[in-house]
């Protein structure tokens, strides 16, 4: 009996983190005109994401690899203006997590974004285009919490709009 008490505590102390980290959640969504594995590859590879994130990748991709990556063209992966990010998990075209594990130096959310991470979810549609839904959570309820998560909510919408135009239809102009 006490080991199913503990059990049922266990569950509902686990529901209330979840559901506070789901209220406390950034949720951002769009269809890709690619399909699952073009746009895996575009978050997952150096080449893909050199083709509409950044200027500059390193992927070492496996658990606990880092995705290294520079915005500047005249920046390395290496250098302070880098963004660098720990893979926590994955599903191959279906989720990658991951979490900040050195942010630009100038980066003004130095303390709040240690507790973020962020959750892409892939799924393919039937008409060779994908749904991204990309879940960013962790934020606290101190003001530089509350700034970073108005940043990321700017920033992850903005990026989700380079990732659909990066595989827009090419049009002629005549």
């Amino acid at each position: 009996m006490r080991c199913k008490v503990v059990l049922v505590i266990m569950l509902l102390t686990l529901y209330g983190a979840a559901r506070s980290q789901t209220e406390d959640s950034l949720v951002h969504e769009g269809i890709v005109n690619a399909s699952a594995e073009q746009v895996w590859a575009a978050f997952t590879t150096k080449e893909g994401i050199e083709s509409w994130m950044a200027a500059h990748a390193a992927v070492d991709f496996k658990l606990g690899g880092t995705m290294r990556i520079q915005y500047d063209a005249k920046g390395t992966v290496d250098d302070d203006k880098a963004i660098h990010n720990t893979i926590i998990s994955y599903e191959p075209m279906r989720m990658l997590s991951f979490k900040v594990s050195k942010a630009p130096a100038a980066f003004p959310f130095a303390n709040a974004i240690k507790n973020m991470w962020t959750v892409v979810y892939f799924e393919a549609l039937p008409d060779k285009t994908t749904r991204v839904r990309v879940v960013s959570l962790g934020f606290g309820n101190d003001e530089q919490s509350k700034k970073m998560r108005d940043f990321f909510n700017r920033g992850n919408a903005f990026t989700l709009q380079r990732l659909q135009k990066r595989f827009a239809p090419k049009t002629d102009a005549k």
